[in-house]
């Protein structure tokens, strides 16, 4: 049964989706949208601590892992209790993936120290944004989210792409029916937008 406002996964996977309907396109996103939140932790490793706590401090086959309860860890959290929050099946799944991002780029962090992270994060900013670029302009043949919703966006990026692999490759769904009732909604939205992109034509 779907929820209302905040937590309205319908309307947040509608709005995405319609920006995504091309497989080429969303093929790209999957492969890049997660790579670009990794690196966004990464480079906020080096963001000094606001919370007055000791590091976690462990060893992880064989390697020192040092994490820092900063601002990369108040954002995987607020991304993982969201996701949850959404749907706890693939939410939960999701809040996995965003505390092994925080754990994996504060290893990497630490390993590569400022000088070289700060590099490494924007050669893989630049590749994967390009990509999606690409993908949008060459195959989607329409404009980004970002560009009308940012917040919507970044948010929703990396749920959408897991759920869209649940759904391919499992058929899962966060409850019966939810797949035809947004397909239909993204329908309704693609086809307003062409009608508007229309009028302007002519």
């Amino acid at each position: 049964m779907g929820r209302i406002g905040l937590f309205d996964l319908e309307k947040h996977f509608a709005f995405y989706g319609a920006y995504h309907s091309n497989p080429v396109n969303i093929a790209i996103h999957v492969l890049f949208v997660w790579p670009i939140f990794f690196s966004a932790l990464l480079i906020l490793y080096f963001i000094p601590p606001f919370f007055n706590l000791p590091n976690l401090e462990f060893f992880l086959w064989g390697n020192h892992v040092i994490l820092v309860w900063n601002v990369g860890f108040l954002v995987a959290l607020i991304y993982a209790v969201f996701y949850a929050a959404l749907d706890l099946k693939a939410g939960s799944l999701a809040a996995l993936l965003c505390a092994a991002c925080w754990v994996g780029s504060s290893f990497v962090a630490s390993q590569l120290g400022l000088p070289l992270a700060w590099k490494v994060v924007l050669v893989i900013q630049i590749v994967c944004w390009i990509g999606q670029f690409i993908g949008h302009g060459v195959f989607e043949k329409r404009a980004p989210a970002l560009l009308d919703n940012l917040i919507q966006a970044f948010v929703m990026a990396p749920f959408f792409v897991l759920l869209e692999a649940l759904q391919t490759l499992f058929g899962y769904e966060p409850y019966p029916g939810f797949h035809s009732i947004v397909q239909a909604e993204i329908e309704a939205n693609i086809n307003e937008w062409q009608e508007s992109k229309q009028k302007l034509i002519s």
